[in-house]
């Protein structure tokens, strides 16, 4: 049906290659632990909506540009590893107060600065995830495999495949979120520890920054 082949198979494969602790997961894992589970939610949004700007590059054949051209592939990937990087410092260096400390005197200000931290978090999940080359050639060397080669209307089955991939994915790196907050619940409650958890969220962004740029193809 739509020119995919073997649906359950792929299901199962997207299940498990979910299952695989990535960059993805490292970056909703760090936001859960140092913020809590609705950050940890507004990142997996954010993976999420990157996995669905991946499904339609890759329906639209634009990812095949990454695969064929190696100066865009560096300059992608060093975009990528830069953002990281930056995110990383940015934590180091902020001066705010813990997050956990500042809902306790929860206003309409303070409110809509959440609602904005949230809106950022959001943001960088979707550019940490669509600036990660090596997920565009993941799916053009994954999907594939599942997709009838005589179809002709592949990107509907690119699409489809993709969309199944987000919703395996939604689930379970909501779980993901919610066991990592919850870990963590009891230390985010001390203010002293919550800021030690944010500078060493910073430390891991910038080993994944680091990561990204050294990965080879």
């Amino acid at each position: 049906m739509f020119g995919i082949e073997n649906y359950l198979g792929f299901v199962m494969a997207a299940i498990l290659l979910n299952l695989t602790p990535g960059s993805d997961s490292m970056y909703i894992i760090t936001r859960s632990i140092s913020q809590g589970s609705q950050a940890g939610f507004y990142s997996v949004l954010g993976i999420i909506s990157g996995i669905l700007v991946h499904t339609l590059l890759a329906a639209l054949g634009l990812s095949i540009i990454l695969a064929n051209s190696p100066l865009a592939f560096m300059i992608v990937k060093y975009i990528g590893a830069s953002y990281l990087c930056y995110l990383g410092v940015k934590m180091l260096m902020s001066k705010q107060q813990p997050l956990i400390a500042e809902s306790l005197q929860e206003n309409e200000k303070s409110s809509s600065a959440k609602t904005l931290a949230h809106w950022q978090i959001y943001k960088q999940g979707v550019l940490t995830n669509t600036f990660n080359p090596k997920v565009a050639l993941f799916f053009l060397a994954f999907f594939p495999q599942f997709i009838d080669a005589s179809y002709a209307y592949s990107m509907v089955s690119f699409i489809i495949l993709g969309l199944t991939f987000a919703v395996t994915g939604f689930i379970w790196c909501s779980c993901l979120a919610l066991l990592a907050s919850k870990f963590s619940e009891n230390l985010r409650k001390t203010p002293s520890i919550e800021v030690i958890l944010n500078k060493i969220s910073g430390v891991v962004f910038i080993g994944l920054g680091i990561k990204l740029l050294t990965d080879k193809v």
